[in-house]
């Protein structure tokens, strides 16, 4: 077994035996941080591949008087992983499923379902003002979240929150 002090001396040197030494002794407990955090097996993969490749091209920056070397590793793991999950294809991965989806997955299990023009869901939101109309189409017939729906209709969290409360009531009004 490496004492700290020999793994990052021979980091430093870039001796190649030492990373997969690393990987043998760290990698379990770097990837439960990671998935964690990314909740993807597949991308926690991917943030576990990075974040050695850092550790090995940053060895010369580790510095021992301000933490273990554990801990610096475990902080570039948290880091690429927090990272990950603020890139788009990830927000992309967890936005909900579109209607049409559920709608086939529903039929898919042989449950009856009626379809929203159906039930008149969809006139009662046509009848509502552009900007509730537009709100309660990204969240609920597209799938959205709210984050989401703030974004692509560009205006803040919160008033967009309102809006949807207000846009509901509104509906309810009409029920």
């Amino acid at each position: 077994m490496l004492s700290e002090t020999e793994i990052i001396e021979r980091l430093k040197v870039q001796d190649r035996s030492v990373i997969s030494y690393l990987y043998d002794h760290y990698s379990t407990a770097l990837y439960g941080v990671i998935v964690h955090i990314v909740q993807d097996t597949n991308l926690a993969e991917e943030v576990l591949q990075e974040t050695f490749i850092k550790i090995w091209q940053n060895a010369d920056v580790y510095d021992a008087q301000k933490g273990r070397l554990y801990t610096w590793m475990l902080n570039i793991a948290r880091n690429l992983a927090i990272d990950a999950t603020r890139g788009k294809n990830y927000k992309k991965s967890k936005k909900n499923q579109s209607f049409e989806n559920n709608v086939n997955h529903l039929e898919n299990k042989n449950v009856h379902h009626i379809p929203v023009e159906e039930i008149g869901v969809k006139d009662l939101v046509n009848q509502l003002d552009v900007t509730y109309k537009m709100i309660i189409e990204k969240v609920y017939f597209e799938g959205y979240t709210l984050a989401d729906a703030a974004e692509a209709l560009n205006i803040p969290l919160g008033t967009l929150k309102t809006r949807l409360r207000t846009a509901l009531q509104l509906l309810r009004k009409k029920v």
